[in-house]
């Protein structure tokens, strides 16, 4: 059995399986208690939508979101008809490329994501209050390398 790149060897495999189920573990769990919090009717995959506009703004054709959040671009193009029907998100066609179209989040999409990050904002202060905020902030870097590494884009 060879050793891998950085130096482990199947003596580490434990590790990295156990690594990846806290990971896949904790995820769930977060996202189970954040769908709770969520206002009525908005879903995980809306919100996450609305906050990446509102942080970033601009415009998106759903394939580009699509990639952005890893899922088909079914599923976006589903996830962005419900938006747009909720009225949270603006869709036109791309002047440029007319099979195309553009989304964009509305005033009202803006406003049901500042509603929903101050319905979520609560969650997790449990685990603040036990991890404390600078140990929070000491794992971003870890876990944005992580992400970096696993993410093809």
């Amino acid at each position: 059995m060879g050793a891998s790149p950085a130096g482990g060897g199947s003596q580490h495999d434990p590790v990295v399986i156990a690594l990846f189920s806290e990971i896949v573990m904790v995820e769930t769990l977060a996202r189970n208690r954040l769908t709770r919090a969520l206002p009525r009717g908005m879903e995980l995959s809306h919100y996450m939508v609305l906050n990446h506009f509102a942080r970033l703004g601009g415009e998106k054709t759903p394939a580009q979101l699509a990639r952005v959040f890893h899922v088909t671009k079914g599923a976006m193009t589903n996830t962005v008809a419900r938006l747009e029907a909720a009225g949270y998100v603006h869709v036109r066609p791309d002047w440029e490329d007319g099979r195309r179209k553009l989304v964009s989040i509305s005033h009202a999409g803006r406003a049901a994501r500042d509603r929903a990050v101050v319905a979520i904002a609560p969650v997790f202060d449990d685990v603040v209050a036990v991890l404390g905020i600078e140990r929070m902030r000491a794992m971003l870097p870890t876990l944005r390398r992580l992400r970096e590494l696993l993410d093809p884009d």
